[in-house]
């Protein structure tokens, strides 16, 4: 079964507008949304029959107010000021400073703090005009994404397996922190968007190093290629230098833009933009089938 995995090292590169262009355009496939902190793909997609579950991830303290009498031990010895004292001398938990660590449970003297599973978010399958799409999202400030990417990795997997589908296209998150090394591992090819400014061009190195460093083949798409031609030259340099496929370049275009007010796809709305991507998306779909051919 192939993986791509769309990713690009920041945001407003184009990877989820890509993303969605290409998920228009392959075949037997199931979509994954992976940027479970700020998720968009659905805004093209307008899922449907959408079936939802609580993400639930490690734990958080709960102060009992009938069983405390605010002798503060608890509050002394959390690292994270995670507990204060109300005015009636009772002690409370702040969810957004607690870290889980369990010393107050383990401290208090009432037994008043109890430790329940904490829910960090919810995960999703729903059905779109392009087949299965596969989706989070992680509560604002909550933990555990790379975790949460995992599991729509895994249903994404389970759900091709039982439809007969030989595709998982990812939208991965912008990025080189958990949720994209997570939405690496067990891929086949990753798909690189960058655009041609120098911060497209350093986020483009971190997230690169890191398909190296993971022995994860890597091919760049270069965005709005024509709007800095100087810096488009040297992340072609670069690309031949590190022996990275470059798949191609898309000029400046407002079709973007207007594809998206109309909720549309590139493909869906066409224009010549439409075309230079469908000739991407048939480059990727043969380098990802040469990528996961054993060796």
């Amino acid at each position: 079964m192939r993986e791509i995995v769309v990713l690009s090292g920041k945001g407003g590169a184009g990877k989820t507008s890509l993303t969605a262009a290409f998920a228009a355009l392959a075949r037997n496939k199931v979509i994954c949304d992976l940027d479970v902190d700020a998720p968009d793909l659905h805004l093209l997609l307008n899922p449907t029959n959408t079936v939802r579950e609580d993400f639930v991830s490690g734990h958080q303290a709960a102060i009992d107010p009938a069983l405390c009498n605010g002798c503060g031990v608890c509050r002394e010895h959390c690292r994270f000021a995670a507990i204060a004292t109300g005015p009636d001398d009772v002690c409370s938990v702040n969810p957004h400073r607690c870290e889980g660590c369990k010393t107050c449970v383990a401290l208090c003297p009432l037994q008043a703090i109890s430790f329940p599973p904490r829910t960090c978010g919810s995960h999703a399958v729903s059905d779109t005009r392009f087949g299965p799409l596969v989706h989070a999202r992680l509560n604002p400030g909550a933990e555990n994404s790379g975790r949460l990417v995992m599991l729509l990795k895994r249903k994404a997997k389970e759900l091709a397996r039982q439809q007969g589908l030989d595709l998982i296209l990812c939208d991965g998150a912008p990025g080189i922190a958990c949720p994209v090394i997570s939405s690496l591992s067990g891929a086949t090819l990753a798909v690189l968007v960058t655009e041609p400014t120098p911060s497209g061009t350093h986020d483009l190195l971190r997230v690169a190093g890191l398909c190296d460093h993971f022995r994860l083949p890597a091919a760049v798409i270069i965005n709005k290629a024509d709007l800095n031609p100087e810096e488009t030259a040297r992340i072609e340099a670069y690309c031949a230098a590190q022996g990275h496929t470059l798949l191609g370049r898309l000029p400046h275009s407002p079709d973007v833009t207007r594809a998206m007010m109309a909720q549309k796809t590139l493909p869906e709305y066409g224009g010549p933009l439409a075309d230079i991507v469908a000739d991407l998306w048939a480059t990727i779909d043969r380098l990802a089938g040469k990528a996961g051919q054993p060796q």
